[in-house]
């Protein structure tokens, strides 16, 4: 009888932490969406001011690529 009710309760646990790692996926998937919309809703909105920065970039970017592209060739 008594190893009935350790049975029970290991079961019981086990389910808790199914439902509870379950409902943690959950969440993380909830707060990953409203980030990407959040994410997105930013991009759009401020748009111009992204075009600048990225326009900013393009000069560091090429002396990056440049940089890295004679390290490759002295190898």
């Amino acid at each position: 009888m008594a190893e009935d009710t350790n049975n029970t309760s290991n079961t019981e646990v086990k389910e808790d932490k199914k439902s509870s790692e379950g409902f943690k996926t959950v969440m993380k998937i909830a707060i990953g969406v409203i980030l990407v919309i959040l994410g997105v809703w930013a991009v759009f909105g401020w748009w111009s001011f992204l075009w600048d920065v990225i326009k900013g970039c393009i000069g560091l970017f090429l002396i990056l690529a440049g940089v890295i592209t004679i390290a490759i060739a002295k190898e």
